[in-house]
């Protein structure tokens, strides 16, 4: 069963935060030059080490502040209730709809420099078939952005296995309704891994190492 992020058990998690600033990601990691904590970029690099010859990690987002997680609910929030009207006079379900995509501010773990969107590489710096463009929502993709998604080709299926491999030994969690998206030390991360407390609650964009 998905847990979703408006789920009251991410919620309940304790967040223990001992003040890890952010650190800016090199180009290495693409363009976007994504913000994200110390030790989160730290296990980026381990992950990207065990990666095939001539296939790379892309970071396309890492920390976001939280006026841009509610723009981004509100955006997609209005495009449900435009499909479906009926969701007007019923706020707990467009709630819960909505953060199978964005997360509530409170739990959000981009908002905690806890989180990023990221996708793989050739050595040209093309970018490898994972089935769906980052960011495409569940209604665009009719379901294909969800990691386990089985409307997808066999090699964005070797794809996402090989993305699940090395994040995942690398101490990273998915968010199972987008192949692109995975924390560490959030509350998602500590409900799934099983960890007492949080270790990233929501943090100032300025707070950036030197």
């Amino acid at each position: 069963m998905t847990i979703l992020l408006s789920d009251p058990r991410v919620a309940a998690i304790p967040v223990e935060d001992e003040g890890e600033p952010l650190v800016e990601l090199t180009a290495s990691f693409g363009p976007a030059r994504a913000r994200v904590r110390v030790s989160l970029a730290q296990r980026l690099l381990l992950a990207r080490d065990r990666l095939p010859d001539g296939v790379g990690l892309r970071v396309v987002e890492g920390h976001r502040s939280v006026a841009d997680q509610r723009a981004i609910i509100a955006r997609y929030a209005a495009e449900l209730s435009a499909v479906r009207p009926g969701l007007h006079d019923d706020l707990a379900e467009l709630e819960r709809l909505t953060s199978r995509f964005v997360a509530p501010v409170a739990v959000a773990p981009h908002v905690a420099g806890a989180a990023v969107d990221l996708t793989l590489v050739d050595g040209d710096g093309r970018e490898l078939d994972l089935g769906t463009p980052i960011d495409a929502t569940p209604e665009q993709s009719d379901g294909a952005c969800y990691f386990a998604a089985h409307n997808i080709s066999a090699n964005a299926r070797v794809h996402r296995a090989l993305l699940a491999d090395v994040l995942g030994s690398a101490g990273l969690v998915n968010y199972p309704t987008e192949w692109w998206h995975w924390s560490y030390g959030d509350r998602y991360w500590a409900l799934t891994v099983g960890a007492p407390a949080a270790l990233y609650g929501p943090i100032s964009a300025h707070l950036v190492a030197a």
